[in-house]
């Protein structure tokens, strides 16, 4: 399990989701590429359609692929 310190971190991170930060949008996708469902990160509805936007957005800028082979 993560530490408080760590996903005080992540929740903060989460508040200021920017599409260009690939590598921390990539820790959401499973080796498919698929976006994990909200329960593996304890994340609210809120922030998982956030995050989907923006990594719907970093797909289409071309910063994540569509499909991981």
């Amino acid at each position: 399990m993560q530490t408080s310190d760590q996903e005080q971190a992540m929740r903060k991170k989460l508040e200021s989701l920017d599409y260009k930060d690939a590598y921390f949008l990539r820790r959401f996708l499973n080796s498919q590429g698929k976006i994990y469902p909200p329960k593996k990160f304890g994340l609210t509805t809120k922030e998982q359609r956030r995050l989907s936007v923006t990594i719907k957005r970093a797909r289409y800028m071309g910063l994540i692929p569509y499909v991981i082979q």
